[in-house]
């Protein structure tokens, strides 16, 4: 028997949740001598179906109702395409591995390259304001354009908007779900979640197959969206909240936690603000969680920047000028020496591609134009150098 059907046929046992899985594994080496020698004094404290099992299964063995789920379930993944992680496997993801009690198996369909990827958490209200889901596609688009993986629990609102931003940022998106894989909830985003899929994205649940969604579950999948990343972004939410309670994990996970500001006369805004006032760190750009990561986002080789598209010289002017921060109007036309008309056209044509964003009184660059000043700086270095 190898180590998953073991963990499989123990959580199986009802009343094995997590916690007590984990108490096994610290008295026995593997889940398969914890199945094998399973404490009577722990049995005595199961259901009576969850003792019936198991004693048929010492009996039995393979031959068990308890075995014989644990292959009907895994030929229903494999009909399905869902691939199962155990804990002990080397593809289990290693930041979630960290937590306390860690999920011990992870459904998994899509990519599951992608949960080795560095991820950024984004959670927030499910009536979030149109600012708020505003922010949240944006920032999505701009760290998935940067490399992050964007993790989130397929919910309404912010969690919709932090995946369909991801998408359209063209990178990875991953959503962890209360339900198993193959239960979709809510269902309004069934189209979501078939889109992520046909764009290489991720669904993850530790839930088996057919599971429903159930208010219980949603604390389970909480603890794993932080568990799998390396910060939290609370994009809005009201001070009792379900997201409020993932960063507060995020925290207890040592992860990254930060939250958008946002109206002192908004109310998804005050769970943001009290956060803050906890320690979380400010946001107003995708670049400001770049830099309090320290350099987690690669920066550009001269292999991968090689054929990176140099931009006209009066957009290359404009983006030297906000190398440095913010800028006005007024210091930008004297920088680049544009008129008026010519500048506020060239900096609309930024702005939709992505480079630029604007801010009360002035310009600064993206997280995508941050990241093509570096990657051109790398490449002529390289020439000067050649």
């Amino acid at each position: 028997m190898d180590a998953l059907t073991a963990s499989m046929a123990l959580l199986r046992l009802e009343g094995i949740g997590p916690a007590r899985y984990w108490q096994l594994l610290e008295h026995f080496p593997s889940s398969v001598e914890a199945l094998y020698q399973f404490p009577q004094a722990l049995l005595h404290k199961l259901p009576v179906r969850a003792q019936s099992q198991w004693r048929e299964f010492s009996q039995k063995e393979a031959c068990s109702e308890l075995i014989a789920w644990v292959e009907e379930e895994r030929a229903r993944c494999a009909e399905l395409g869902v691939e199962l992680v155990c804990h002990c496997h080397s593809d289990y993801p290693p930041l979630l591995a960290e937590i306390s009690r860690p999920p011990p198996i992870l459904y998994v369909r899509g990519d599951k390259t992608a949960l080795h990827r560095p991820q950024i958490a984004m959670v927030g209200a499910r009536r979030a304001t149109v600012a708020g889901l505003d922010n949240a596609r944006a920032f999505a688009a701009e760290l998935a354009s940067a490399g992050f993986a964007i993790t989130s629990g397929l919910a309404l609102g912010v969690d919709a908007a932090a995946h369909r931003g991801a998408l359209q940022g063209g990178g990875s998106t991953i959503a962890v779900l209360g339900s198993g894989v193959d239960c979709i909830y809510p269902r309004h985003n069934r189209t979501l979640a078939a889109d992520m899929l046909s764009a290489g994205g991720t669904l993850v649940s530790e839930l088996p197959i057919g599971t429903r969604a159930e208010a219980k579950n949603f604390p389970r999948r909480n603890r794993i969206i932080s568990g799998l990343s390396m910060g939290v972004l609370l994009v809005e939410a009201a001070l009792r909240s379900g997201s409020l309670i993932t960063a507060r994990l995020a925290l207890e996970q040592n992860r990254e936690v930060f939250a958008i500001p946002g109206s002192i006369h908004n109310p998804m805004a005050r769970g943001c603000h009290h956060l803050i006032k906890e320690g979380a760190t400010l946001v107003e750009t995708s670049g400001d969680i770049a830099s309090q990561l320290g350099g987690l986002l690669a920066v550009p080789t001269v292999t991968d920047t090689i054929a990176v598209e140099r931009l006209p010289a009066s957009q290359q002017l404009l983006i030297d000028a906000l190398i440095g921060g913010p800028r006005s109007i007024e210091v930008l036309a004297r920088d680049s020496g544009e008129g008026s008309g010519e500048l506020m056209a060239l900096l609309m044509q930024m702005e939709l591609d992505g480079l630029v964003e604007q801010l009360p009184g002035g310009y600064q660059l993206t997280l995508k134009g941050s990241a093509y000043s570096q990657a051109l700086s790398v490449v002529e270095t390289a020439e000067d150098i050649e």
